[in-house]
């Protein structure tokens, strides 16, 4: 911690200060510096590869390591993707990981050697890793390492017997749906595709409601169950899809204001008016009018309107930084029914599963607040014995005017 600590104080200092007026000292220090922060990275991985062995992440009240990583940490989808196999791959990529540590490779080769062995076996991910150094001590380009890490998978799959190499998505744009799937060395398949709004709301409509959790000892994450939810459809054990599309009255009627999805999509006027052609049309009401919203404490489990209104308010996950989409989430009592709060509309928000048990678990680590619009805003705080790093001063021993 103390060099955590240290680390962290030079870097608050060089962020004070202006760059030297002389591009060529930048161009030395820029060098100097991303060397440094590849050496971080290896320290990163290591850190990051405990958490995710553990679990700790789920004591802090995420569902995941990459969850915790975008939503505590601020990271992208992406950065958080290459970080976390990085951390996982690590110990099946021993060259990789020494050099890394040693300052002899950079952290975009090794993600990139990371990445290219991941759905490899050990056999093959040992062989890969010495061709894929050796094309990084030749002096090939990142991009090119990983377009030779592909040709590998490529090859095995030819020899395995296995290839069915997917189109390039630049070939075939985003105007139409389109879905491709290759074979994985253990008989499985990789889905990769793309699905216009229409399909994309066909696709939310259809799978949503079975891709909820089955219950409270349901450990699986949403890719897990929305897999399980797209085999019962291909079998057959699905019902009837549900799309809700909301538009103004205008819009049905000819007008150019534009419809959405319950994520806030955008659905242009005349698709939305296609839709609802060949769709069930119902008003949706915001108040004690037609549709009973108040149900007090005579119904524990939310109506159907209800949720309804619910999806069109929170379009994802009510805790802060959960990405889980509104239609996948749970009808949550903010105050807790048991604790006497009631099943009306201004008394419920939407939390995955996970965070719907983590709040009834560890409620001390859930603050309840509302946006300016009205909305609640649950946030996640730490575990009460979690020992969180305060920020440290200058480490003694170093001259800050230097």
């Amino acid at each position: 911690m103390q060099l955590v600590n240290a680390l962290s104080a030079i870097a608050t200092e060089l962020a004070t200060r202006e760059a030297p007026e002389s591009a060529a000292a930048c161009l030395e220090l820029t060098e100097a510096l991303a060397a440094a922060s590849d050496l971080q990275e290896s320290v990163l991985a290591g850190f990051i590869g405990r958490v995710d062995a553990a679990g700790e992440q789920a004591r802090w009240g995420y569902p995941s390591t990459r969850a915790w990583l975008r939503s505590r940490l601020g990271m992208r989808e992406s950065r958080a993707k290459e970080r976390l196999t990085l951390a996982r791959q690590r110990h099946r990529v021993p060259q990789v990981s020494v050099r890394l540590a040693s300052g002899d490779l950079s952290f975009g080769y090794a993600t990139t050697i990371t990445d290219a062995v991941a759905r490899l076996d050990d056999h093959d991910c040992a062989e890969a890793e010495e061709i894929l150094l050796g094309f990084v001590d030749q002096g090939f380009s990142a991009g090119k390492v990983a377009a030779f890490g592909h040709r590998i998978r490529d090859v095995i799959a030819e020899r395995d017997g296995t290839e069915d190499a997917p189109d390039e998505d630049s070939k075939r744009g985003y105007a139409r749906s389109w879905l491709t799937t290759t074979r994985s060395l253990d008989g499985g398949r990789y889905v990769k595709g793309w699905l216009n709004p229409e399909d994309a709301a066909i696709w939310d409509g259809t799978l949503a409601p079975l891709a909820k959790p089955a219950g409270p000892d349901d450990r699986r994450d949403v890719a897990e169950r929305t897999a399980a939810a797209l085999s019962s459809v291909l079998s057959g054990g699905h019902k009837a899809s549900k799309v809700t599309v909301i538009c103004d009255l205008e819009t049905l009627a000819g007008g150019n204001a534009p419809a959405r999805l319950t994520d806030g999509t955008p659905i242009p006027a005349a698709q939305a008016r296609r839709i609802a052609l060949a769709a069930g049309v119902s008003p949706l009401l915001l108040g004690r009018g037609n549709t009973p919203l108040y149900l007090g404490y005579r119904e524990r489990f939310a109506s159907a309107a209800q949720r309804q209104v619910l999806e069109t308010l929170y379009p994802s996950c009510v805790v802060r930084g959960c990405e889980i989409p509104g239609t996948l989430c749970e009808v949550d009592h903010v105050r807790g029914w048991a604790l006497g709060s009631p099943t009306d509309i201004d008394q419920l928000a939407l939390t995955c599963g996970w965070h719907n048990r983590f709040k009834h678990a560890s409620p001390d680590q859930i603050q309840i607040g509302k946006d300016p619009d009205g909305r609640y805003v649950y946030r996640l705080l730490p575990p009460r014995d979690a020992v969180v790093p305060r920020a440290a001063g200058p480490p003694p021993g170093i001259d800050w005017a230097a």
